[in-house]
């Protein structure tokens, strides 16, 4: 069965991309349940080792719930409701997503580097050594290094505990501070997980439905984002989706997208004109090329950019206004001081009540200045533009 496209206005896409990211609905839970519904909304939180703001996996769930609890990811690992593994990038995922880690691992095992070679020894004394005495962080194990070296200077245990990890001998039982706790696979994956190796096809399906239903529309090139060798498969599995009716074509500034037709009907809803401050690794403005399609919105993080080249600062913030992206906030937490510093905020489009937009905005900013452990909002002068 082959259905009828559907032309969708640049607004209307926005729309239903801002509701399918779970933004705007109005969580007031403070339970676990809530958290767990943001994961199985989101598909996947990344994480990322920038403190200068809270970290984004942290960022990433508290924009959906301010009610969100760091404690909460404790005890969700706990449970074993989620876990570590990669997705496009170091993530937190739902645990009944386990399965289709397992491609991956395969790939790993079978020899495909992720950052270093294996070394067999050095990984066998290690599994033995948790085996025996229980989850290790790579700190548990001793080694000197070497003068001056540079962060690449990972101890032999660490990349050791990574390969297993990679591979799927060990998993992340918790993290103390943001080290990983590493246990055997076996001790802490749930009894009723499936872990039959998924075909090709499955897992291509599987990435389609989640992405569509996290993110509303996709093409296979956003379906298999940093997903090497993998977008010929993904187009195959859309266009089978598709004939058999359980995807929808969608046209969007006449470029082509597929969508599930359940999550279509979200048109319906009411969409509500709030600020929200993103994290850069945020689920729905990670892909910059799909931002500045849709969205109209030329996103870049500048920490790796030298400071001269700048434009914007170091690490700042996409600001979403409704089904907008309206500019950006060069912003840093001084935790100690419990200030946040807001070096500059761009303004970036013409919004047509800016009175109301301003007030929206600085109740957003005491909002995140609460979450970053600050009780304080400081603006450098002159540091309004556009």
């Amino acid at each position: 069965m082959i259905l009828a496209m559907h032309i969708l206005s640049k607004q209307q896409a926005r729309k239903l991309i801002v509701l399918c990211n779970d933004f705007h609905h109005n969580k007031k839970s403070k339970t676990l349940d809530a958290t767990m519904e943001s994961f199985n909304a989101l598909g996947y939180v990344q994480i990322d080792t920038i403190s200068v703001v809270n970290r984004a996996h942290l960022h990433v769930l508290w924009s959906r719930n301010q009610h969100f609890k760091e404690s909460h990811l404790d005890s969700l690992f706990e449970s074993k409701e989620i876990f570590e593994y990669w997705s496009h990038a170091a993530a937190m995922l739902p645990i009944k997503d386990y399965r289709f880690s397992l491609i991956r691992k395969q790939q790993i095992a079978n020899g495909d580097i992720h950052w270093f070679k294996n070394k067999p020894e050095m990984m066998s004394h290690v599994k033995d050594i948790i085996a025996k005495e229980g989850a290790k962080k790579s700190s548990d194990f001793k080694h000197k290094r070497k003068v001056n070296s540079g962060w690449w200077d990972w101890k032999p245990a660490k990349i050791a505990l990574e390969q297993l990890y990679m591979e799927g001998q060990l998993m992340v039982k918790k993290r103390q501070g943001f080290q990983k706790m590493y246990e055997l696979t076996e001790k802490l994956l749930p009894t009723e997980i499936i872990t039959s190796m998924p075909t090709n096809e499955e897992y291509c399906q599987h990435l389609i439905k989640r992405y569509l239903y996290t993110q509303g529309i996709g093409s296979a090139e956003n379906i298999a984002y940093l997903r090497k060798g993998l977008k010929p498969s993904v187009h195959k599995s859309l266009i089978q989706m598709y004939e058999a009716g359980e995807l929808e074509k969608v046209s969007v500034n006449k470029q082509e997208y597929y969508a599930l037709p359940e999550r279509l009907s979200l048109l319906n809803n009411r969409l509500q004109t709030k600020v929200h401050i993103l994290s850069p690794f945020d689920n729905m403005v990670i892909q910059r090329k799909r931002l500045s399609e849709l969205f109209d919105y030329d996103y870049q993080i500048e920490c790796y950019v030298p400071d001269a080249k700048r434009k914007f600062g170091y690490f700042c913030l996409p600001i979403l206004y409704g089904n907008e992206l309206v500019g950006r906030i060069d912003c840093k937490a001084h935790r100690k001081e419990r200030i946040l510093k807001v070096k500059a905020v761009f303004k970036e489009k013409i919004i047509k009540n800016n009175e109301k937009y301003q007030i929206k905005l600085k109740q957003a900013l005491i909002d995140f200045a609460e979450f970053n452990q600050c009780d304080e909002v400081v603006f450098e002068k002159n540091n309004v533009t556009g």
